[in-house]
């Protein structure tokens, strides 16, 4: 396999080509964020996790084929900077963690809550609530039925830890038990895992270190 996970801002999009879908990874914006396009093989409709910002960018790399939809993860500044003119672009359908798509200036058509799904083409994800780095945060699992599972997951996990709760030690101790019932006690150590910033990993190497990130409280 080809693909890494590593992108940097300026650089091509890293390409990652499973049975049914096709998963884009691009780095974005003085934040260094990643936007994933994800392309169904049997139908050509994509979808678009966090227009994070440099709108040109991400409408180059959606092309003429356009979106049928925009997730934004959380409702944090850095992922929906390019959100307006994708849409405005494109006439994308937008979804968001029902808990945060207040703080989103840009409308959520489809408000989302843990279990709901995301169709595009033949495709769908599962969205799975994740609280403590937002109230509304928001993973979603594609479950390959040819492979192992592939975890969107914004800005909650990331290679050594859970994501920033900001010294607020309730906010953690939720991040950190979401994340384990939610994801980790419910998907395969081969599950991938791709964040909203930097390199991609898997739940079994984090899956070690959960005792130790409970301890160290971050």
């Amino acid at each position: 396999m080809s693909y890494t996970g590593k992108v940097t801002v300026g650089g091509p999009a890293d390409v990652h080509e499973l049975a049914d879908l096709i998963i884009s990874k691009a780095a974005v914006g003085p934040m260094d964020n990643n936007a994933y396009l994800l392309r169904c093989r049997a139908t050509g409709e994509q979808l678009l996790i966090d227009a994070a910002n440099e709108p040109g960018t991400l409408l180059g790399l959606i092309g003429a084929d356009g979106v049928t939809g925009v997730v934004t993860t959380h409702r944090h500044g850095d992922h929906w900077q390019a959100l307006a003119e994708v849409v405005e672009a494109t006439g994308a359908r937008t979804y968001a963690g029902r808990d945060d798509a207040e703080g989103i200036p840009v409308p959520t058509d489809v408000p989302l809550a843990d279990g709901d799904t995301v169709s595009f083409g033949a495709l769908r994800l599962t969205a799975r609530h994740l609280v403590g780095h937002t109230p509304g945060s928001v993973a979603l699992v594609y479950d390959d039925p040819h492979g192992h599972p592939h975890l969107f997951t914004g800005d909650c996990l990331f290679p050594g830890g859970v994501g920033n709760t900001f010294g607020n030690r309730d906010h953690f101790a939720s991040l950190l038990h979401d994340v384990e019932t939610r994801l980790f006690a419910e998907l395969p150590d081969e599950t991938w895992v791709y964040p909203g910033h930097g390199a991609d990993t898997t739940l079994g190497a984090e899956r070690p270190h959960l005792a130790e990130w409970r301890e160290r409280g971050w």
